[in-house]
């Protein structure tokens, strides 16, 4: 289905209205939902699918797993989110996992960005450019 530009436009401040000091709020998002299903403007489905994919993307945005050989002390963790709050902004939500194959080092991923500091991405990186 097509999205016209004035469901797009429509859908853009919906999601603003939804954003509360930076962060998406999930209450209003449920209203915002709500209300419009109940009003049912004209393309509301249109601007229901585009508000949901900007929902989406702003929960991967907001999203960071963070792979690591062995496991990370809660000192460290917090040392990473720290970090990473300070770049992405508050409201992060972390998943701290462990990946044998990495060796040793960090991977972080963030909605599109990812951060390889591992041994094995360095490995890899290495061997790619030797084979050029």
């Amino acid at each position: 289905m097509k999205i016209s530009k004035q469901a797009k436009r429509d859908a853009k401040q919906l999601f603003s209205a939804c954003v509360v000091d930076g962060v998406l709020a999930e209450d209003r998002v449920r209203q915002a939902v709500s209300k419009v299903a109940e009003a049912k403007p004209r393309a509301y489905v249109a601007v229901l699918m585009h508000f949901q994919r900007l929902v989406k993307l702003d929960i991967q945005k907001r999203t960071a797993t963070v792979q690591s050989a062995v496991e990370l002390s809660p000192e460290l963790q917090a040392q990473v989110k720290a970090n990473l709050e300070k770049k992405y902004g508050t409201g992060l939500t972390l998943s701290f996992s462990v990946n044998p194959s990495l060796i040793g080092g960090l991977r972080i991923q963030i909605g599109s960005d990812v951060y390889d500091g591992s041994v094995q991405g360095r490995l890899t990186q290495l061997k790619n450019s030797a084979a050029l």
